[in-house]
């Protein structure tokens, strides 16, 4: 399934993408797509079969902002440096384990909103990740197997990012992650049984129409079932809650200079295979 939250900001109501790619309302059936929803194997089957006999009511799409696919998200958990092509494009050695931060979940936005460059900002980049989207509460899992039973689906993610925040000022990542609108997510959550191979996702980002990023998930250095596992030995995981788990090569701080960091003005679009596409216009914040 594709489930998606569609409507104002804060005020964002439950529907569904059908497989003739209209869209559904599922406010009758449930009150939104967040963790409870996700952690209760029943209403996701009475989701499955209303779609299935044709009884949701279809909305009309037009001018209809497309929010985040999860509301109320407890904790955004990134991984950092997970492909090779990206870690050999900054220079630095492929990390022997995950290299693990957070974001905040009031930088989550919808796939379309704005994305606003920080007061102050020269190097706000970009970076397309496929994130994943946790179904069961997840805690020392022991096998990839385990790891894979608790993801409840997968979204695309934009991990925009301020490098002289992040690298320059001292202390630790979360100042070049944590701004305001750095995590525009969505447009769906599809759901696991749609993704049997995470391994097999092609990942593309344009700036102003410039291809920028061309990857794939198969250049992962920690797969997405060992990112899981690993997670859940420092942290408990919960239903609703987001990996975002690493960026191909292609970001602007690993080309030449003069890198070609982002400016109010600017369009970024990106996609994942089966996943979506987002279009962000950047403004100032």
């Amino acid at each position: 399934m594709k489930l998606l939250r569609v409507g104002p900001p804060g005020a964002e109501r439950p529907a569904l993408l059908d497989r003739d790619g209209v869209l559904r309302d599922l406010s009758a059936l449930v009150d939104d797509i967040d963790g409870s929803l996700l952690a209760d194997a029943s209403a996701l089957d009475r989701i499955r079969g209303a779609a299935g006999a044709g009884v949701l009511p279809a909305l009309d799409a037009t001018g209809l902002r497309v929010g985040p696919p999860v509301g109320r998200i407890g904790k955004v958990v990134c991984i950092g440096l997970n492909y090779h092509g990206h870690a050999a494009e900054t220079g630095q050695a492929a990390p022997a384990e995950p290299v693990v931060f957070l974001k905040a979940s009031d930088t989550v936005v919808g796939p379309d909103d704005t994305v606003l460059v920080p007061r102050g900002s020269v190097k706000t980049d970009w970076e397309v990740e496929l994130a994943i989207v946790i179904g069961r509460t997840a805690r020392y899992l022991e096998t990839d197997e385990e790891a894979l039973a608790h993801v409840a689906g997968y979204a695309v993610a934009h991990d925009v990012s301020e490098r002289e925040f992040q690298i320059e000022r001292g202390g630790t990542w979360d100042k070049g992650k944590n701004c305001e609108t750095f995590n525009p997510f969505g447009p769906w959550l599809v759901t696991a049984d749609e993704v049997p191979d995470p391994q097999a996702l092609g990942l593309r980002l344009w700036v102003n129409g410039e291809l920028k990023q061309d990857g794939h998930t198969s250049d992962q250095i920690f797969p997405v079932a060992e990112v899981v596992r690993y997670v859940s030995r420092f942290m408990t995981l919960y239903p609703g809650d987001v990996i975002n788990t690493g960026t191909p090569a292609g970001v602007a701080m690993g080309q030449p200079e003069p890198k070609p960091y982002l400016r109010p003005g600017d369009v970024v679009e990106l996609e994942i295979d089966g996943l979506g596409r987002q279009r962000q216009e950047l403004k100032g914040a």
